[in-house]
Formats: structure tokens, C-alpha cells, sequence
């Protein structure tokens, strides 16, 4: 079938696949136990892990390592890279260290995360404004922009003291695809069946901007638990998992 939704899904549906599939053959083999967690970005540095669009943990227990590792980059600078083997307990010490009520803005979207990784760049490149620290990404807070999500020490706190398997319920509960996206869903995967079958098959132009504005706005969030106890959260490179954690969040009443 044709159409610039169908397309559209089409696309999302083998690039989020492929996104899945490289984290977890990254990460998972027994091999490469070591590797705590992962995440993959659209663009720049790995920053905070709920404005990339995958992350994966090899224990699926510790998922809220995502806000609280946002949390050390965002409000303290620090590289993530650096502090993704942190303990929980380690990592909670840090945001308890915060003051009460301090926040920190997050990129809602993916064209936020470039503007903030511009200034960060851009920051870095002026001898008055860059960094003191060799593992930080700028001098401490990250400014927050114009359509920035609020996020608060309060509600990262209570995210860790949340039972690790209410949070993942939570995570799977505000998963569910949109309207939009499941009215073409099914013709998506009928097609893709098709053309497999050896049905005649056709060149779209993916890059038109109807195409990349359904994929931005509707293409779904996965919450995958793997056989290794792990899970691994993705959607597509053009979104960010933050609207996925920020409606579980919200149904936990964690939202402060």
C-alpha cells in the first residue's frame, strides 16, 4: 500500500528495529558482562540518557539509572560517559547533594537536544566559558531554553525509591502507540509482508518533511525486557525517550 503515513512506518518500524538489535548486540553477550548500560544518540556526545533515543541495562532493576544519571550531567556537568558505571547508591548520594527544590531543564524534542548541544559546544570553545574539570561537559547547570521539560530532584529521588518493577510497569503502561500510529500499523506490517512475499515494490522519498514529521510525532516508544533480565528502551533517532519517561512519571504521581 502507498502513502506518506505507511511509508512513514515502514521506516520507523526497521530503523527502531535495527536500533534494538545493535544495543543488544553490543551489550548483552555473555562476553561483555562489563557493560552495565548503553545508550544510542542522534547526534554529538552521549548525554543525558532520557533525551537519547535507546538506552539499555543489563539489569533491568536499575533503570531509573537513566534519570539519575540526566540528572549528575544536567545539573552537575558531568560527562556521561564517565559516570554510567556509577552505583545507584552512588548516584543517588550526588542528586541528595542538590538542594531541595533545585531543577533541571530537559529537551522535550530532538531539534531542543541539537540546540543545547550547540551551546555546549560552542561553551566549550571559549577559554572564559569552557569547562574547570576534565570530566565535565560545561561549568556546572545546564541553562534551560525556551519548550524545556522541568525536571526536579524531588521527583528523581522518588524514582529510585520506586520498586524497580512498578517503575518498568509504568514504563510499558505509557508505551502505547498513539491513534495515528495504529491506524497505520497494521497496513505497515501487511506491506512489509508483501514486499517480502515478492510483491512489486516501489522507491518513496523518506526525507520529505510529512515524512519526518509523523515519524517525530508518532512513532512508538518500545519497553523490551530481555531473557537476560535486562531491557532496552527505544524509539526512533528523530524523538527522545523523554515524553515515554515523562507520562510514566506522571502516572506514578511522581511529578512534583
Amino acid at each position: 500500500m502507498r502513502g506518506v503515513e505507511i511509508e512513514a512506518a515502514i521506516a520507523s518500524m526497521q530503523v527502531l528495529q535495527d536500533i534494538e538489535d545493535l544495543l543488544i548486540r553490543v551489550c548483552a553477550p555473555e562476553a561483555h558482562v562489563r557493560v552495565k548500560t548503553g545508550a544510542c544518540v542522534d547526534v554529538g556526545d552521549w548525554g543525558a540518557p532520557v533525551e537519547t533515543c535507546a538506552t539499555y541495562h543489563a539489569d533491568a532493576a536499575s533503570v531509573a539509572r537513566d534519570l539519575a544519571l540526566s540528572w549528575v550531567h544536567l545539573y552537575d556537568g558531568d560527562k556521561t560517559a564517565l559516570t554510567a558505571g556509577m552505583s545507584l547508591e552512588l548516584l543517588r548520594a550526588r542528586i541528595d547533594a542538590a538542594p531541595h527544590g533545585a531543577c533541571v531543564g530537559i529537551a522535550s524534542d530532538i531539534d531542543l537536544v541539537r540546540q543545547h548541544m550547540r551551546v555546549d559546544w560552542a561553551t566549550a570553545a571559549s577559554r572564559e566559558t569552557r569547562p574547570t574539570r576534565a570530566d565535565a561537559a560545561r561549568r556546572g547547570a545546564r541553562t534551560a531554553i525556551d519548550g524545556d521539560a522541568e525536571l526536579t530532584r524531588e521527583t528523581v529521588l522518588k524514582a529510585l525509591d520506586t520498586p524497580p518493577p512498578v517503575l518498568l510497569d509504568a514504563l510499558e503502561a505509557s508505551a502505547v502507540p498513539d491513534d495515528e500510529w495504529r491506524s497505520v500499523e497494521l497496513a505497515a506490517m501487511e506491506t512489509i509482508a508483501a514486499t517480502k512475499a515478492g510483491a512489486p515494490a516501489y522507491e518513496a522519498d523518506l526525507t520529505s518533511r510529512k515524512h519526518v514529521r509523523f515519524i517525530e510525532r508518532h512513532a512508538p516508544f518500545h519497553v523490551r525486557r530481555l531473557p537476560s533480565g535486562g531491557v532496552v528502551l527505544a524509539t526512533h533517532p528523530y524523538r527522545t525517550l523523554w515524553p515515554l519517561w515523562s507520562d510514566a512519571l506522571f502516572v506514578l504521581g511522581l511529578m512534583s
